[in-house]
């Protein structure tokens, strides 16, 4: 704690001395009066009077704000609060709704365009169902086509087949008639004149052949 001793001298101060508490130190602030020459107290001079004076005051806080610093700062948040309630404030709020419509405005662009991309895409599923029953029934036509005439080839071929068989078997059969007349008019006449041979006139043809046309029947039954 500071103490301050003024001396006074009439009426006027001639210095301060600064004590502080708990120290031995003193600290002496002279003033302009100070370097002025003191009267004398002799008598018939005029009387000089000394008054000693012993102030004591307390140390300034130093984080104490004073009326001024107040007062500043007060009219420094009235000013800030006026800007921003009537140019600032208004000026981000607009900002601040341009940028919500903005960024809404995307999100329901972003949306309308998936909503596209969704009917494009059925749409396409669609068309491509269509197309594959298409394609389906396509196959399966040409499917049964292939198959018709497929077996039309093979009736006329099987039918080529049994004409060329039949005609074969015909052929067969004659040539098999022909080479058993053959044979039989042969084994008839060697008969024939086996018989004359042995018994010594000639035997009836008529049944010389009848006789080898049944043993050549029972030859071919077995």
């Amino acid at each position: 704690m500071l103490t301050a001793k003024v001396t006074q001298s009439n009426g006027r101060v001639v210095h301060v001395r600064l004590v502080q508490s708990g120290s031995s130190t003193d600290t002496t602030v002279p003033t302009d009066d100070t370097a002025a020459p003191m009267a004398s107290n002799t008598p018939g001079a005029g009387a000089t009077t000394t008054t000693t004076t012993v102030v004591e005051k307390s140390a300034p806080n130093p984080i104490a704000p004073e009326s001024k610093e107040l007062y500043w700062a007060a009219g420094s948040f009235i000013v800030l609060f006026i800007l921003m309630r009537f140019f600032f404030f208004p000026k981000i709020k607009k900002g601040m709704e341009a940028r919500y419509a903005g960024i809404r405005g995307n999100v329901e662009g972003a949306d309308k365009v998936k909503a596209d991309a969704r009917g494009a895409v059925a749409e396409y599923e669609k068309a491509l169902d269509a197309v594959r029953a298409e394609a389906a029934a396509r196959v399966d036509k040409a499917r049964q086509t292939v198959d018709a005439e497929r077996q039309a080839k093979l009736a006329e071929v099987n039918g080529r087949i049994a004409a060329k068989r039949a005609e074969a078997d015909a052929a067969n059969a004659a040539a098999r008639a022909a080479v058993r007349d053959q044979v039989a008019a042969a084994v008839t006449q060697v008969a024939s004149k086996a018989a004359e041979l042995a018994t010594g006139r000639t035997p009836d043809a008529a049944t010389v052949q009848q006789a080898v046309t049944a043993a050549m029947e029972s030859a071919g039954s077995r």
